[in-house]
């Protein structure tokens, strides 16, 4: 995935702090009213004339210095990812600093001189022109939520609908169900802009605060359906860490800015990555319309391939999570042809809950493996109340392998992921040998 063909961008938007924030995403993956409210810089806005004189920016010059630059497809979208980084993170580490690139693959160069460039221009504390601009971009994004109104946009035989709020937002989908509902548009933007399907009516949820919440209590973790995968990542590295454990491999840091945890959820996918935890977390969807809400468990909630429960009058407005009990053990595996910016062969998550050695309790979901992520209830079934050993985890992996009949694809065989899917269990024992 080539980061300038992608043509990387940033977007500076207000933060929680009320200063600017700024992220790295793809411009292909954003319709144009998804950048309402938010300062738009591109690789152009980066170097500025002085007394007739060419000033590059921090991050142009380094990567200049180092010999990073690589072919005009790429190298436009490794400096905006390098900008993202050197507004955001003062003194990267190396996991930072690769974390900020790996949306960003090419196989002109090395990435050693870019990941020195990246190390230069970072140590300088984030000062460049674009500080001197900071309040008066403030003072304009400011001014212009003021104004922040439903808006019912037409053209080219186009409807776009963008609520500010959830009223406006369930008005929206009752007045206009047959509307393509997007929540980080990462599935249908693609779908209109390179596939060239054509969708004539819209309904944006990017701009509804209301659904871009996490907060959580005793017993559960609440995950909003409008929640950037990215900020939901950085929340789960201290919160959640199985989760983390699959958010880090996902995608790429400038798709993760514009995902959304709702969205994930909404398109159903067979390898869509959250929602293997999420059943295997018992996780509950919340549904609103302006008739009144309900609550559905996850696995009723997915009904088939890139299919689900949702009624035409509803909107997914938040994911609760039951947190595990103590004791609980998690596992949380993706296997794919590359580490980086890539989707799903095969993923699998497991929980175990055992007493004295044996298996009380267990819950494995795959996805990849069928039409949409599932339990593997025969394997479950087998496991509960053997021994957890080696011998009881080899026997289940045969059962594993004929629970599932999956498919071969462009990626990868079906004999290859059934084998895959058996080693994900004996892996997941293999690294909890002794609960």
């Amino acid at each position: 995935m080539r980061g300038g063909r992608l043509r990387g961008i940033v977007l500076a938007e207000i933060g929680p702090t009320g200063s600017l924030r700024y992220k790295a995403v793809n411009s292909c993956l954003l319709f144009l009213p998804m950048i309402h409210g938010k300062q738009l810089i591109t690789i152009e806005n980066l170097a500025y004339q002085k007394d007739g004189e060419l000033i590059l920016h921090p991050v142009q010059q380094a990567l200049a210095d180092h010999y990073g630059s690589q072919c005009g497809y790429c190298t436009p979208g490794m400096i905006m990812s390098m900008f993202a980084l050197f507004k955001n993170v003062v003194d990267p580490t190396e996991e930072e600093i690769r974390t900020a690139l790996a949306g960003n693959l090419c196989r002109c160069t090395g990435y050693r001189s870019i990941y020195q460039a990246a190390l230069q221009a970072c140590s300088q504390e984030g000062e460049d022109l674009f500080n001197e601009k900071e309040d008066a971009v403030l003072q304009q994004l400011y001014h212009i939520r003021q104004w922040n109104r439903a808006m019912n946009l037409k053209g080219k035989g186009q409807q776009y609908l963008l609520p500010f709020t959830l009223e406006e937002a369930l008005s929206f989908r009752k007045a206009y169900p047959e509307a393509i509902v997007i929540n980080g548009a990462t599935d249908i933007a693609i779908r209109q802009n390179k596939q060239y399907e054509y969708f004539p009516f819209l309904l944006d949820l990017s701009q509804v605060d209301d659904l871009k919440i996490f907060y959580e209590d005793h017993g559960h973790w609440f995950i909003g359906a409008g929640l950037a995968l990215e900020e939901l990542t950085a929340i789960s590295n201290d919160r959640i860490p199985s989760l983390y454990d699959i958010l880090k491999v996902f995608a790429s840091r400038q798709i993760r800015n514009a995902a959304t945890a709702g969205g994930n959820v909404a398109t159903a996918s067979p390898i869509g990555d959250t929602l293997p935890w999420l059943m295997a977390m018992e996780a509950n969807v919340h549904l609103h319309s302006e008739s009144g809400s309900r609550v559905v468990p996850i696995e009723q909630f997915i009904t088939g391939y890139r299919s689900t429960g949702l009624k035409e009058d509803e909107l997914i407005t938040l994911l609760s999570v039951p947190k595990p009990e103590s004791g609980v053990i998690t596992g949380c595996y993706k296997v794919s042809n590359r580490r980086d910016v890539d989707i799903s062969n095969v993923s699998g998550v497991f929980r175990l809950t055992t007493a004295e050695g044996t298996i009380k309790k267990i819950r494995i979901v795959l996805g990849g493996m069928a039409a949409y992520p599932r339990r593997a209830l025969k394997t479950e079934s087998f496991l509960e109340g053997r021994e957890w050993s080696r011998s009881t985890a080899e026997a289940a992996m045969k059962v594993l392998r004929e629970e599932y009949q999956p498919i071969t694809d462009a990626r990868s065989s079906a004999l290859a992921r059934s084998l895959a899917a058996g080693n994900l269990l004996l892996k997941f024992w293999s690294e909890n040998q002794h609960p």
